[in-house]
């Protein structure tokens, strides 16, 4: 075989010679392009591996953790919440729409696979600049795309966040996050036991759609990367939903033994997956899969990443009562093949035998490699950068006004307007919060979900920043009175065959792991995405933390607006002089520098702590966390979410500009009546968290105060609007 053959499917000449060395022979075409889409990073994870042994995955409410479709958590009561993340990077770079809209049919599929109903998505969004035509027309679509599928679904968009960067603009970031709920008893996984089952293929046709979406997932973007649409694919949320109420039917008649998602590298690697899990081995015949096009090779049907499919092991005898209950949803049901005992992949087309691999060759043998990992040049110079220089802001009100009209901070109602995020009747706290909150129908339970991640913080400190990601997200379920109880990852970075990018993934993976260790948040799961670059030039290191908590009591929750006059303002943990990667330093003085803030773990379960137990006890009345624009940001949300104004009165030895815009970690801004104050106080210094009285709400204006000298006095109305109107303006250009 000619090299340029298996080179063009991302294969290296050591890979197709360790090929040849497990077969015993050369590959056959069908056989490369199996090993093709398996080996690549997409699928094999072969320079993260080793990293991601790192996280921590067990904890006695972990029922799944990494290694099946999404990871399972017991929320009492036989009751298990199912939760995962995944990244649709790069198609969404070239068709952003159906990039998108099959980002999230696709993690939906890999919840109910473990035999869940969906409930809920949320998604994390990295764009370029707006003032560039492109990035405008990538956000519109990706949108677009998620508002699409989720809606047409049922499924609610409950939560997200989007961020601006220009290391963004060739490659957006999309990633998407599902949520589902399960009886514990109705738990399924992706396992292809018992000999002589058969395999069925339920769901959509298959046709030439998407393949060798697995391996354009793993290369770095170029200009001839437009060429690449054919490995997009295409989705269809009204079969979708059929395909959703058919497999969870035949979940509650007990009819199966394992269930499948058909994602990248499509009946080659759910076949293989299934296999490989239950040491067996599969016989498929290509012949038999329904397709919609005409002339398919064996060589594209095993390849096809068409969306809507799902591969079944049904328990013997069971196979017509499957194709009965998918005939009724509209849906078409074969058997494709059979279950074996010598562990192979054998494909045939009819009686001709077209490839035979190991299935364990191809989900377990891809090869890992260990890169040099070396801290970046630009480290040292923007580290070691002197803030202390910069100038103070002539009028703090207009910076302030500005901060609010920024990208990062500005309200994206633009965006979760295009959602339905109450569909199903379930959501009681939506996006623009802290948080999402959704009820547990039958139970006094609600689960609150979010995603977090700062890529700038990465960039200027990766290990510092990895561990940020996993603390705000904690914190953020904390605000709204959950327990945080576990994660699903998202890891976007550039090329790892590259020392830096190598370095920075390393780093950022010891920061999170560390992280997770003393907030006692397992990983359950997640994905990487590697080869986010676009000419050579990659985003930032971007760790996407999707998280789960809990509400035992949904009566006892909180949100983030000021909701009465009267109420005492406590600031707890303290404010350090730390404008590094902050938003005030890019927006205000145009730098990204510095280092991100310092982050003490054990102060953060401490804050978070002080703010679970003061919300269940009934002590406070509002809860927000200070993130992206600091304390004075913080407030200002607060003031608008609940339309109550307030009197800000600051102390302290540091400049204004520090004490309004730092970004110190573990800060939260409580509302208490004034009756609360010192049982809040008392809490606080029982957990030995620092708490401090900064004001109190009251009329329509933000005024605050520095060692006795007012900064600004900023009414609601004119907040608001800068905060509002920032996003559809640009979007509208």
């Amino acid at each position: 075989m000619e090299p340029e053959v298996y080179r063009q499917m991302g294969l290296t000449d050591a890979e197709f010679a360790r090929i040849k060395e497990i077969l015993g022979r050369e590959p056959n075409y069908v056989e490369l392009g199996m090993f093709a889409v398996m080996w690549s990073e997409h699928c094999g994870y072969k320079h993260s591996r080793p990293v991601l042994k790192l996280f921590p995955t067990r904890a006695p409410w972990v029922l799944q953790g990494p290694g099946e479709n999404a990871g399972i958590i017991d929320i009492g009561d036989g009751l298990a919440v199912v939760f995962k993340i995944e990244s649709h990077n790069h198609p969404s770079a070239i068709e952003p729409f159906q990039g998108a809209a099959t980002g999230v049919g696709g993690i939906v599929r890999d919840i109910f696979a473990m035999g869940a109903r969906p409930i809920a998505v949320l998604d994390s969004l990295r764009f370029g600049p707006l003032d560039n035509p492109r990035n405008r027309y990538l956000m519109n679509g990706v949108v677009r795309g998620i508002a699409f599928y989720g809606n047409c679904l049922g499924l609610p968009t409950v939560g997200g966040e989007v961020y601006f960067e220009p290391s963004y603009s060739g490659n957006p970031l999309v990633n998407a996050m599902a949520v589902g709920l399960i009886e514990q008893k109705d738990i399924r996984r992706g396992r292809a036991a018992g000999v002589g089952n058969a395999v069925m293929l339920v769901g959509a046709r298959t046709g030439r759609d998407g393949i060798h979406g697995a391996t354009f997932a793993s290369e770095e973007l170029t200009q001839e990367s437009e060429e690449r649409r054919p490995s997009v694919q295409v989705g269809d949320p009204f079969r979708e939903k059929l395909l959703i109420e058919a497999c969870l039917e035949i979940i509650k008649e007990d009819l199966i033994i394992g269930m499948q998602d058909m994602g990248a590298a499509g009946i080659t690697s759910s076949s293989s997956e299934m296999a490989a899990r239950a040491g067996t081995g599969m016989e498929i015949d290509v012949a038999l899969v329904p397709r919609r096009e005409e002339g398919m090779t064996p060589y594209e049907v095993m390849l096809s990443e068409s969306q809507e499919r799902m591969l079944l092991v049904p328990k013997k005898g069971a196979e017509e009562r499957v194709k009965a209950i998918c005939r009724r949803w509209g849906l078409e049901a074969v058997v494709i093949g059979r279950v074996t005992d010598d562990g192979i992949m054998r494909i045939r087309d009819g009686s001709r035998v077209v490839a035979e691999v190991p299935a364990r060759a191809l989900t377990e043998e891809c090869p890992v490699y260990q890169v040099e990992r070396r801290r970046p040049d630009y480290l040292d110079k923007l580290q070691n950068m002197d803030l202390s220089r910069l100038p103070e802001p002539a009028d703090y009100g207009e910076t302030l006004l500005k901060l609010l009209a920024a990208p990062n901070i500005a309200s994206k109602e633009w965006v979760y307007r295009q959602y339905d995020y109450m569909v199903r009747t379930d959501t009681v706290a939506g996006p623009g919060g802290d948080a999402a909150i959704l009820r547990v129908k039958g139970t006094a339970k609600g689960l609150a979900l979010t995603v977090d991640g700062n890529g700038r913080y990465c960039y200027l400190d990766p290990e510092t920043g990895g561990a940020i990601a996993v603390a705000e997200a904690a914190r953020n379920l904390s605000c709204v009175g959950a327990l945080p109880l576990g994660l699903t990852d998202c890891l976007n970075f550039g090329n790892p065959e590259k020392p830096e990018v190598a370095w920075q993934f390393y780093q950022t993976v010891v920061g999170m792991s560390r992280a997770c260790e003393v907030l006692q948040t397992p990983v359950t799961g997640g994905n990487v995405s590697f080869y986010n670059e676009t000419e050579g030039e990659a985003v930032y290191p971007t760790p996407v933390v999707g998280m789960v908590g809990l509400l035992t009591d949904l009566e006892k929750r909180c949100s983030c607006g000021w909701l009465r006059e009267g109420d005492v303002l406590i600031l707890l943990g303290e404010t350090l002089a730390e404008l590094g990667g902050s938003e005030y330093l890019a927006v205000v003085h145009g730098r990204v520098a510095g280092r991100p803030p310092r982050l003490n773990l054990e102060r953060e379960a401490a804050v978070q702590e002080v703010v679970r137990e003061g919300i269940a006890a009934g002590l406070v009345g509002a809860a927000h966390d200070c993130a992206e624009g600091g304390l004075a940001v913080t407030l200002a949300e607060s003031a608008m979410a609940g339309r109550t104004g307030a009197v800000i009165e600051l102390q302290g030895h540091l400049r204004p500009d520090y004490l309004l815009f730092s970004e110190s970690q573990s800060r939260v801004v409580l509302a208490v009546r004034p009756e609360a104050l010192d049982g809040i106080m008392a809490l606080a210094r029982e957990k030995g968290v620092p708490a401090a009285v900064i004001g109190r709400t009251g009329g329509y204006s933000l005024k605050v105060k520095v060692n006795g000298r007012t900064l600004f006095n900023l009414g609601l109305e004119e907040m608001e609007k800068q905060w509002r109107e920032s996003l559809p303006a640009l979007m509208a250009r």
